[in-house]
């Protein structure tokens, strides 16, 4: 699809669009990954039975993404067998919940609690990485200084007053 022309405005669907066509992952391909990589990294590979609950999706579905994740060269699938990730599936996974993990960080630093996990599926898909990049640097940041966190969290305080509104 050639250069991506920052002048050019397209709706949130046509950047989806846009944006699979150069990169081959759909969203839900990303989650199955994703969930993948972390059921891996807290123990043993997983089988379709764990993935499919860990998602919340029925056996057949799940069964349906690892094989596209197989034809991508991103996971191993055999039926009755465990799941397991390739050295590139591992390495997208890997990426893939270090973004969810700041976009989840970046929201609770807000000091979002209510639908947190909804919220950062729909922008953890939607952002690029140089803006995933650009969050994660001001997380760091609030991080490593006490007093810029406890500047923000006193101001946030003070916005969520009836009083402080304008």
């Amino acid at each position: 699809m050639g250069r991506k022309d920052p002048s050019k405005f397209y709706t949130v669907r046509g950047y989806a669009l846009r944006d699979q066509a150069q990169n081959q992952l759909t969203h839900s391909m990303e989650d199955y990954l994703e969930m993948i990589y972390r059921l891996t990294t807290q123990g043993s590979a997983p089988h379709i039975q764990d993935l499919a609950q860990a998602l919340n999706v029925k056996p057949p579905s799940a069964t349906r993404m690892v094989q596209r994740l197989a034809l991508a060269g991103l996971v191993e699938y055999r039926p009755y067998r465990p799941i397991a990730l390739t050295e590139q599936g591992s390495k997208i996974g890997s990426e893939l919940l270090r973004r969810h993990n700041t976009i989840s960080s970046f929201l609770k630093l807000l000091g979002v609690t209510e639908n947190l996990q909804e919220d950062t599926e729909r922008l953890e898909h939607n952002l690029s990485s140089q803006t995933v990049a650009a969050i994660r640097q001001l997380v760091e940041f609030f991080c490593q200084s006490n007093s810029a966190a406890q500047s923000l969290a006193a101001f946030l305080a003070r916005k969520r007053t009836p009083e402080s509104d304008p």
